[in-house]
């Protein structure tokens, strides 16, 4: 897959998720194979006014060798002005969000608000393109609810608009992650445009992989909720070695942490790491209350290890 310049190896992507695809965790998943990993997506409102705390979603590490910024907004100029900002020019490719469903972002005319607002979108999308000599793209919904999908009609304005590719992750906005993606719409919308279109949802393994490649014939694929505990799926859906063991994983993920945030924030926001990287072992909620409530993160770490080696 090529976007723009930027030639892709795997064309297997970590998918932009807000909270999770922070630094340390695309850093770890493009060591398991990931060709690159989304930033979760940042108010470009937020950057605007300058705002330290979405600053720090803008961190990148070294083995970034291809680095994506997803950023959201409802204001065209705002939008624009943000991808001709110095601070996102480390960046080589620019995503717009205009699929997130969560509640506070739609009430606010932001993500999957915006496929109702066919115009608006094409405007944001126009300006951004001009505004900046990176390839922009576009991850969007199958539509905003049943009686509203169109699919096939915003990714053929997103072509027009001058996107150099799109991600359709095809469920609605109603749907929020439930149900299954409908693989005919991802199929339709590939069909419908030149440029690049990446599939996204409900990719765990390699079966589910091999079904959304052979079935839609989509140029990339990207990988959510099937990363979550689990960084070296993308090994796995490559056939590939990862070259940690699950319990070193899990370390490495602590201190590639530790390289980038305070031990304050590393606290809180691991703990849900290890929650899903326990995911599938038997016995596990019998430790599961410690993780949650041990001030130490070397004790937790200890503790997880300990118990991912008794129960290989």
């Amino acid at each position: 897959m090529k976007i723009g310049n930027i030639e892709f190896k795997s064309n297997l992507l970590l998918a932009p998720m807000a909270g999770v695809t922070d630094v340390a965790f695309r850093s770890l998943c493009i060591e398991c194979g990931a060709d690159a990993g989304v930033t979760e997506m940042v108010s470009a409102k937020a950057l605007s006014y300058d705002n330290e705390r979405t600053k720090d979603l803008l961190l990148t590490a070294p083995n970034e060798t291809i680095k994506i910024v997803q950023i959201f907004g409802h204001e065209p100029d705002v939008m624009a002005d943000m991808c001709k900002s110095p601070l996102l020019e480390k960046f080589d490719i620019i995503d717009i969000n205009m699929g997130c469903p969560a509640p506070k972002i739609v009430s606010n005319g932001d993500g999957s608000a915006l496929m109702k607002d066919i115009n608006l979108a094409r405007q944001i999308i126009e300006k951004c393109v001009k505004a900046s000599s990176k390839p922009i793209t576009v991850k969007f919904r199958s539509g905003f609810d049943e009686e509203h999908i169109n699919a096939i009609e915003f990714a053929k304005m997103c072509e027009e608009a001058g996107a150099s590719a799109i991600t359709i992750h095809s469920r609605t906005r109603t749907q929020m992650y439930g149900g299954v993606v409908d693989l005919d719409i991802t199929k339709a919308v590939k069909n419908a445009v030149k440029i690049p279109v990446i599939a996204s949802g409900d990719i765990v393994d390699k079966v589910s992989l091999e079904k959304v490649k052979s079935y839609t014939g989509c140029d990339g694929f990207m990988i959510g909720r099937g990363a979550l505990g689990n960084p070296e799926i993308f090994s796995e859906l490559l056939s590939k070695e990862c070259g940690y063991d699950r319990f070193d994983l899990v370390e490495k993920h602590v201190n590639l942490l530790r390289q980038y945030y305070p031990e304050n924030f590393i606290g809180g926001h691991i703990r849900k790491h290890f929650l899903w990287y326990l995911k599938g072992y038997v016995g596990a909620s019998s430790i599961k209350v410690q993780v949650s409530t041990e001030s130490s993160i070397d004790k937790v770490l200890d503790l997880v290890k300990s118990f991912m080696r008794k129960n290989l």
